[in-house]
């Protein structure tokens, strides 16, 4: 009697964990039945930081010839020079590449020591985008350029390209960015979050917001099935690191998840579309100020999220895309079955 007892016991914990197990879908299938996307990263970071003062002028000729689709709008954009003034730009580049008064010099050499092997984000975009050519085959690869930008954009798209200032992603203890950012910006500003950040980015540009409504459920669930669907493309990263959370931040949501879904609900936010609300829930910051000052920011983005995904484990026969396609909000509320 003891023994079946106990192989009854041994069964009931197997079955928990394959449960357990099940409760995440798999949207993928093996990597060799996918079609590989080979993404062309370009160096322009390194063409651009070997500029030198003594033959700039020939230096940005050159720049121009080879890089003819990035290098005006990298003047005009990020520099903020208009891009047929070389004349001014050739007296504004050295300046840019060599001032030691911001830490450009400084910052410079050291996104040459930190990029100096670029393999491992190579894989990594490479898979991403391969996952994302799955899911929608019509949507153009981008090429992928390299550049510095004096602390200025993280993330720039052109047409068919898409630019990393690879100089906000140096590490989180860099010196020279007490300077320029707060300290809550500084845990993604590390190599390892620049995938997260240009495929995010593209999806949003490519999966534009369609509900006519503005409420903050509409906003937070466009928002939030973004993130899901960048989760189920980088599966290999925890989803606080996706979240550009702290492994802390994301348990003090998880263990208030409760608390704060029902002030949510109590305040009846949800279906506000007041820009001081959407402010509050939806934009980076310090902290979320309609929940606490103890949360992380963007706290609305994180719980469309999770409704998002409590949807896509109800409903096991709805696709990536089609989840992304719904722009009923409440629909995909009520069908989350959503009760922390």
């Amino acid at each position: 009697m003891k023994k079946i007892i106990i192989v009854n016991y041994v069964l009931l914990a197997w079955f928990l964990v394959l449960t357990g197990c099940q409760s995440k879908r798999n949207y993928w299938p093996k990597e060799s039945e996918m079609e590989t996307q080979e993404i062309n990263i370009v160096r322009f970071d390194n063409a651009l930081l070997n500029v030198h003062p003594v033959s700039v002028a020939q230096d940005i000729r050159v720049l121009y010839d080879e890089y003819p689709d990035f290098m005006p709008a990298f003047v005009e954009d990020i520099l903020g020079i208009p891009a047929e003034d070389t004349t001014y730009l050739e007296q504004a580049l050295p300046q840019f590449l060599n001032d030691t008064n911001y830490g450009f010099r400084q910052t410079n050499a050291r996104e040459q020591e930190v990029f100096a092997d670029i393999s491992t984000l190579q894989k990594s975009i490479n898979r991403a985008f391969t996952r994302i050519h799955y899911l929608y085959p019509e949507m153009e690869i981008p090429a992928l350029y390299l550049y510095v930008s004096g602390f200025n954009a993280p993330v720039y798209f052109g047409e068919d390209l898409i630019g990393v200032g690879t100089d906000m992603y140096l590490g989180s203890d860099y010196e020279y960015y007490n300077r320029v950012v707060y300290e809550y910006q500084k845990q993604t500003m590390r190599p390892e979050c620049i995938p997260v950040d240009v495929v995010s980015a593209y999806l949003f540009r490519n999966l534009p917001y369609t509900s006519t409504k503005s409420r903050l459920l509409d906003q937070m669930l466009y928002r939030g099935k973004i993130m899901y669907l960048t989760a189920q493309i980088f599966d290999d990263i925890p989803e606080y690191e996706v979240m550009g959370y702290t492994k802390e931040q994301w348990k003090w949501c998880v263990q208030n998840e409760r608390a704060i879904w029902h002030l949510v609900m109590d305040k009846r936010d949800l279906f506000k579309a007041e820009s001081l609300v959407l402010t509050s829930y939806l934009n980076d910051g310090p902290f979320t100020s309609e929940v606490s000052q103890d949360s992380p920011g963007r706290l609305g983005i994180w719980l469309g999220w999770r409704i998002a995904e409590s949807y896509m484990e109800h409903n096991a026969d709805v696709t990536l895309q089609e989840l992304i396609a719904e722009p009923d909000a409440q629909k995909i509320l009520e069908e989350s079955f959503y009760k922390p």
